[in-house]
């Protein structure tokens, strides 16, 4: 059942010398009041009372008085808390007549609705904690976060690598009129030697010729000369004439090969297997570069997939505000992080998890609520008597928006201060303030 504060009593505890408030059952109720004069003692000795010691103020009892504090609190559900006395003792009487002390309390009290400053000078951190423990998917959003992180920095290295490669091969000089492949010079050599070894053939059987006609001359002058001896002279001459012919039509038909160009391949080998190097070296980087973005786009696809996984996650919460969610470890209102929001959506957003963490405490304390003006304020009062819940708050102000004045510890009904009904539909906090 949710708790909120029916009546509250006290006497000499700070500033405050008499105050007695019945705030609003839900919606707001704002204590106003010049400064000094014991607004803010009035959320101290709520806390205090329905806190514990450990929120008593370090001077507890109101300056020049001779009586010792006292707190009365009645809840909504008739239960009676009292601290009074010197030691300002704990005294809680349920509906049933039933006593029980602070840990009675401590069922249904939040901390932070008492001590609403604890959650907002919190850490960004700390506040996303808050939210991820109250809709139980903290550990969760720890392990797809870490595996975002974890495939966010394995794509920017592999982006780093393939941003280079692309700019190697870029920078790569490329030869279209070079070879693919790299030109052999013992191969060169060897079609060099092989045609220098025919040539020589063809010289050597140039020089045969020579050397047949020379013979028949001389064999021709010696048939002159020895006419004895033609007849084996001419049969020589006979078979010099056959070799000769068979020569000489050999020789008609050679042609010498020019080795120019080899020599000229060869020469400029070095200068082509260059261009064939700097050609592989520049469609290797291209590959290279390829496939490291291949995988940059794979990782990219991983990490989109994380982050749907982690939107998924939350949309399916059951979260206390519409608009609240969780990104890299910082709790978003509307897309904006908490130093981005504005002080009453700051208010909003605390108000709401609040109420989360602890369902029974019904009920929350707001001090110095000046950032507010006063369409504001009804806007957060339609807000609250929509979710059924009970907000007191000080306001440096004596104007109509205050339903109690302090003056100089003591409370007075302000007399031009009017409750506004709620509208029909109370308007939506979407739209910040």
């Amino acid at each position: 059942m949710t708790m909120t504060i029916n009546k509250l009593e006290i006497e000499n505890v700070k500033r405050i010398k008499a105050v007695k408030i019945e705030p609003s059952a839900k919606g707001l109720t704002i204590i106003g009041g010049n400064n000094n004069q014991g607004k803010t003692s009035v959320l101290d000795s709520i806390a205090w009372a329905l806190g514990g010691n450990k929120y008593k103020p370090s001077k507890a009892m109101r300056e020049g008085s001779q009586v010792p504090p006292t707190l009365k609190i009645t809840m909504s559900n008739g239960l009676i808390v009292e601290r009074k006395g010197k030691n300002a003792s704990l005294k809680v009487i349920d509906p049933n007549g039933q006593k029980g002390g602070q840990q009675l309390l401590d069922s249904f009290v939040e901390e932070l609705a008492i001590n609403l400053p604890k959650f907002l000078e919190s850490s960004p951190k700390d506040k996303a904690n808050t939210l991820l423990q109250i809709i139980g998917v903290g550990d969760q959003l720890a392990e797809l976060e870490l595996k975002e992180k974890e495939l966010y920095n394995q794509r920017h290295a592999i982006g780093v690598i393939a941003d280079q490669k692309e700019k190697f091969a870029k920078e790569q000089v490329y030869y279209p009129e070079a070879p693919k492949e790299m030109v052999s010079i013992s191969e060169l050599i060897q079609q060099q030697q092989d045609i220098l070894a025919k040539n020589g053939e063809n010289a050597r059987k140039r020089q045969n010729v020579d050397i047949i006609k020379q013979n028949y001359e001389f064999k021709q002058a010696e048939v002159n000369d020895f006419k004895m001896k033609l007849k084996q002279a001419e049969e020589q001459l006979a078979q010099l004439a056959n070799d000769l012919e068979v020569a000489q039509k050999d020789a008609m038909d050679l042609h010498d090969e020019s080795t120019a160009e080899i020599e000229k391949n060869i020469a400029e080998i070095d200068d082509i297997n260059r261009k064939v190097r700097a050609n592989l070296d520049k469609e290797k980087a291209e590959d290279d570069a390829k496939l490291q973005r291949e995988q940059y786009n794979a990782l990219t696809t991983d990490i989109n997939k994380v982050r749907q996984e982690k939107t998924d996650l939350l949309t399916n919460a059951d979260l206390p505000l519409a608009g609240l969610t969780v990104e890299d470890g910082q709790l978003l209102y509307l897309g904006q992080a908490w130093d981005n929001m504005s002080g009453s959506q700051q208010l909003q957003v605390a108000t709401a998890i609040i109420r989360k963490l602890k369902p029974d405490c019904g009920f929350v304390l707001i001090d110095k609520l000046e950032q507010m003006d006063n369409q504001t304020l009804e806007t957060f009062g339609a807000w609250l008597e929509q979710e059924g819940l009970q907000a007191i708050a000080t306001r440096v102000s004596t104007g109509d928006e205050c339903s109690i004045i302090i003056e100089d510890g003591y409370s007075v009904e302000n007399e031009n201060h009017q409750a506004k009904p709620a509208p029909a539909t109370a308007p939506s906090w979407q739209g910040g303030f």
